[in-house]
């Protein structure tokens, strides 16, 4: 018959072990947890942010678009043509480099984006084509914002859309 009496010392070590394992599993478990929910919560604010910085660069373009913006730029002494190309080029290459941004705003925002690079492009086009005489610049800018103030604002209604969705999004 086996003494008992010899096995006590690792009983006792096991009675107090056990408690004391079954608190480290949970602490660790805990601890896992919480890393866990602080690193989703990183990305959630990374991913905000990542939305929140294509807002303002797809509000910043569409300021950029508004025909009072355009006529300030290039030189004074162009041909209204050439003031229209180099225009036509400077919006394309702008969406262009902003393109990427489509990842970040919802469908509707970018096609609004899209509808009023082209919108003001064909506004370019058609106010040239109107001014058959070939005018000179300062002509051609005054009937360009002419034009653009008696029809839709497409340009602040984007504008007024992005706002909305960022609040949402905020």
């Amino acid at each position: 018959m086996t003494d008992f009496s010899d096995y006590l010392p690792y009983a006792f070590a096991l009675i107090v072990a056990i408690p004391f394992l079954v608190l480290l599993r949970q602490f660790v478990y805990t601890y896992i947890n919480l890393k866990n929910q602080e690193i989703k919560l990183l990305s959630v604010k990374s991913n905000s942010e990542n939305k929140t910085h294509s807002y303002e660069r797809m509000t910043l373009f569409l300021e950029r678009m508004k025909p009072s913006n355009l006529i300030q730029k290039f030189d004074k002494d162009l041909a209204a043509h050439e003031f229209v190309f180099l225009t036509e080029r400077t919006i394309n290459e702008e969406f262009e480099y902003n393109s990427s941004q489509q990842l970040y705003v919802t469908k509707n925002a970018w096609q609004n984006i899209v509808d009023s690079k082209n919108a003001v492009i064909d506004l370019l086009h058609k106010t040239y084509e109107s001014l058959n005489n070939n005018p000179n610049l300062n002509e051609f800018k005054t009937v360009f914002i002419m034009n653009y103030m008696n029809g839709d604002d497409y340009i602040g209604a984007t504008i007024e859309d992005l706002r909305r969705e960022i609040l949402i999004i905020a």
